[in-house]
């Protein structure tokens, strides 16, 4: 009995840091953020009364002010995980497959050299970016007229479709590292005899791509999946400091949509209830998901 009592005192003494910071760092802040949501809020005049959904009708009224915000930045939103998650996902796929190729020395060295972008912060990815893309004296544009592939800049900061592709060229080299050591760690999982057992069978490269590679990987994959449509909602740094939400708002994510509401409109309540619709919609987005490939594992 002392026994038992004392390895789950144990238990409960290792599990309780992440119990803490859950509650202090995801609860809290969600319960707070639904509470205020519901009370008219301003950062001026402070907390003017409890006001139930009257916040959410705002902004799902069509045609009103915080409407005509939210509906715009989640269609910005939208389409930047649209055109992002799957170079995310495939790309480090592609250098995952690539690394696990190279002789065991180099393995770590490269690994370290695709990774090293993530550790950057989103500021000095910006600075970088932002001078790559500039229009009068740009890397790129500079390149692209030395070798007669433009015969004029192009404003790839305030033009579109040129704004999207510079976030997502920059979203893409940022982050693409951290997918990719996924990757790596699902392909290191795979058992080495599967592929042996296949060569016997004469089966080449891309047969043992589809029939042995995906499948073991199938769900590290789903999870990459999962948190890159997580990442992409999540928009923020390099929309604001590259294209500053432009040309004409087309850039401005859901979140700083709500930052402009909360710091630009001072409406706290408005802004914690476009919050907590964000948080819905990627709930149901990852949901969705989940059912989807739940119901393939089904038919399969």
């Amino acid at each position: 009995m002392h026994k038992g009592t004392s390895t789950k005192t144990w238990a409960i003494l290792m599990v309780s840091p992440f119990i803490l910071c859950f509650i202090l760092f995801w609860l809290a802040p969600m319960l707070l953020g639904v509470w205020v949501s519901l009370h008219k809020w301003n950062l001026s005049s402070g907390n003017n009364g409890f006001i139930g959904l009257q916040n959410y009708i705002d902004i799902l009224t069509p045609g009103s002010l915080y409407n005509e915000a939210f509906m715009l930045a989640l269609k910005n939103t939208l389409v930047f995980v649209v055109i992002s998650v799957p170079p995310l996902v495939i790309i480090a796929l592609g250098l995952a497959l690539l690394l696990d190729q190279l002789p065991a020395k180099l393995k770590p060295v490269f690994r370290t050299i695709y990774f090293v972008s993530y550790s950057i912060s989103v500021t000095a990815v910006s600075a970088i970016f932002l001078w790559l893309f500039n229009e009068n004296g740009g890397f790129i544009n500079n390149l692209f007229l030395s070798i007669g592939i433009l015969d004029k800049p192009i404003n790839w900061l305030s033009e579109q479709p040129y704004a999207w592709v510079s976030v997502l060229i920059a979203t893409v080299w940022w982050t693409i590292g951290f997918n990719m050591m996924l990757f790596i760690n699902g392909l290191d999982e795979v058992d080495p005899s599967l592929y042996e057992a296949a060569d016997l069978d004469g089966a080449n490269g891309f047969k043992k791509f589809i029939y042995i590679t995906l499948p073991q990987i199938k769900n590290v994959a789903f999870f990459i999946i999962i948190m890159t449509v997580i990442a992409s909602f999540n928009l923020y740094g390099q929309s604001k400091l590259i294209t500053a939400g432009g040309p004409e708002q087309s850039t401005t994510s859901l979140t700083m949509s709500i930052q402009n509401t909360v710091f630009g409109m001072n409406q706290l309540g408005v802004g914690s209830s476009m919050a907590i619709m964000m948080g819905i919609i990627m709930l149901l987005v990852t949901a969705s998901q989940y059912f989807m490939s739940y119901r393939k594992k089904e038919v399969n």
